[in-house]
């Protein structure tokens, strides 16, 4: 199935490639096609999941880079680095995640916060800046953001998770416009989108709690066919654009 897909020939780096959802985006990438790239910070877990959707996806280009997203150089760097490798880069999928709540508002700490800030917005802010140009190089360039329900309707006990994804998804927006604006009169040829999820379940979660019904939750595997689906349609359908996975709150 390799190199034959509906994303052949595309290059697709894939921040945050380590976890559950980094595993099924690098899988069904390459499965459409493309040459996938992924960063972790964590290398052995990286190595891991490459290893696993090279061997899965019946031998596709897929290769992995321990890569520093709270260091703005070292995301230039990686940018640099896979167009100058592979000629392209035709996507970058932000998959860097992570939950911190608390049981009520008032005891919300903002300890949290720091934490999120760096995690949820400061590598969005480092990856959209530095693949922005080769994107926009790209005809196909797209920038996919996986974002939360609570963004849009916070409950108390996640005051730092909802403010943190609101703040990425803003900071794609504005993304999209510089698309947008690129594109002038005849519209973008690159694009900005938001995946929006409740949130994420996998088989090891469901093996875990057997009898939860994860109501609401989106499987990884559906959330990776939905990555490759932002490729189907044309920039100027998705650029800027929240794509629901979940009921809107």
């Amino acid at each position: 199935m390799a190199g034959n897909g509906a994303l052949s020939g595309a290059v697709i780096a894939v921040a945050g490639a380590g976890g559950p959802a980094g595993r099924a985006a690098l899988l069904r990438l390459a499965e459409a096609g493309a040459t996938v790239v992924g960063a972790d910070n964590d290398p052995e877990r990286l190595a891991e999941a490459v290893d696993a959707a090279r061997y899965a996806s019946g031998g596709a280009t897929v290769t992995g880079e321990p890569v520093d997203l709270l260091d703005l150089q070292s995301a230039r760097d990686w940018a640099d680095h896979i167009e100058k490798d592979f000629g392209r880069v035709d996507g970058l999928v932000h998959l860097v995640g992570g939950w911190r709540g608390s049981e009520t508002f008032v005891k919300t700490s903002l300890d949290d916060w720091d934490f999120l800030e760096l995690l949820l917005i400061r590598t969005v802010q480092h990856t959209s800046l530095a693949f922005y140009e080769a994107l926009q190089r790209s005809d196909r360039g797209r920038y996919v953001l996986i974002s939360a329900a609570g963004a849009s309707k916070p409950t108390a006990g996640n005051a730092s998770y909802a403010a943190a994804k609101a703040a990425a998804e803003a900071w794609t927006l504005a993304l999209a416009d510089a698309f947008r604006k690129a594109g002038g009169a005849e519209g973008p040829t690159s694009a900005a989108a938001i995946l929006v999820v409740k949130a994420l379940v996998h088989d090891a979660m469901r093996a875990e709690r057997p009898n939860a019904k994860f109501a609401g939750f989106t499987d990884v595997k559906d959330l990776a066919d939905a990555v490759v689906g932002v490729w189907d349609k044309p920039a100027a359908e998705v650029n800027g654009n929240r794509l629901w996975l979940t009921e809107k709150p």
